[in-house]
C-alpha cells in the first residue's frame, strides 16, 4: 500500500492510503483524440484496444509522489494526465499525474506495461467540487528534457478527456468509489516529432480562472545492467 499526502489550497493536508489504483485508457472525449492516441501507440507496435474507453487495474504501491523514476531500458515514457483521488472521508480530490509506461512491454500487453512503472502524482490537489464548474477550461501540459533541453510534448485542456464525473459514475457502478481509490484519467495526444523517451518529464495542471497551477516533475534514471 502507498500513502500519499496532498496539500490543498487552504493549506490543509490530506493523507490517502491507496488501496485501489486504476488507469483509464483511450479516454478522449472526442473520437479524433482517441484515434490519434491509438495511432501514436500503433507506431510503437501496440495493438488497438478491443473497447474504448479502457480501464486497467494497477498495483496500488505504484501510486507515488517521487522526483525519480528508475527505468530498466531507454523505451519508457510518461503521459500527462489528471488523477481523481478519493480521500479517507470520501471527499474527491483532483491533481496532476504522469503515467510512466514501459513501451517495449506495452506491445505484449497494455495492462502489463501499466504495472511496470509508477503513476507519479503531484503533491498538491484541489477539491473537485471547487473546480468542477470550469473543468473544461483547466489546462494540461507536459514537457520532456533531452540532454538538458526542455521541449513541450503535450498541451491541451480537460475538455479533451472524459470527465471526472463520468469516471465517478463508473467507479460507483463497480463499487469502487471508496476511500483509497485513485483513478488516472488517460492522456491527450503528444506533439509530432518530439521524442517521448526522455531523461526528465514535467507536467502541469492549471486553472486559468485563478492562476493556480499544480506541478510535478521527475527524472528518469537508468537502472544498472543486470548480472546473470
Amino acid at each position: 500500500m502507498a500513502t500519499l499526502t496532498f496539500e490543498l489550497p487552504d493549506g490543509s493536508t490530506r493523507d490517502v492510503d491507496v488501496v485501489r489504483l486504476l488507469n483509464a485508457g483511450y479516454a478522449g472525449r472526442g473520437q479524433e483524440d482517441v484515434a490519434a492516441h491509438v495511432a501514436e501507440l500503433a507506431e510503437l507496435g501496440v495493438p488497438a484496444p478491443s473497447v474504448t474507453p479502457a480501464l486497467y487495474p494497477v498495483s496500488p504501491y505504484l501510486a507515488q509522489q517521487t522526483e525519480r523514476v528508475a527505468a530498466q531500458h531507454g523505451r519508457t515514457s510518461g503521459e500527462a494526465e489528471w488523477a481523481l483521488v478519493v480521500a479517507d472521508d470520501g471527499d474527491l480530490l483532483l491533481t496532476a499525474a504522469c503515467d510512466h509506461t514501459d513501451r517495449d512491454l506495452e506491445v505484449h500487453g497494455v495492462a502489463w506495461s501499466k504495472n511496470a512503472g509508477p503513476d507519479v502524482l503531484a503533491r498538491r490537489a484541489w477539491r473537485l467540487a471547487e473546480v468542477e464548474d470550469r473543468l473544461d477550461t483547466l489546462t494540461l501540459r507536459a514537457w520532456v528534457t533531452h540532454r538538458g533541453e526542455e521541449t513541450e510534448i503535450q498541451h491541451g485542456t480537460l475538455a479533451e478527456l472524459l470527465t471526472p464525473g463520468y469516471w465517478t459514475e463508473v467507479l460507483r457502478a463497480r463499487g469502487d468509489l471508496a476511500p483509497g481509490t485513485v483513478l488516472i484519467s488517460g492522456t491527450i495526444p503528444m506533439a509530432e516529432g518530439v521524442d517521448q523517451f526522455a531523461e526528465r518529464w514535467r507536467v502541469e495542471l492549471a486553472d486559468p480562472a485563478t492562476g493556480d497551477t499544480i506541478r510535478l516533475a521527475y527524472d528518469v534514471v537508468p537502472m544498472p545492467e543486470p548480472i546473470g
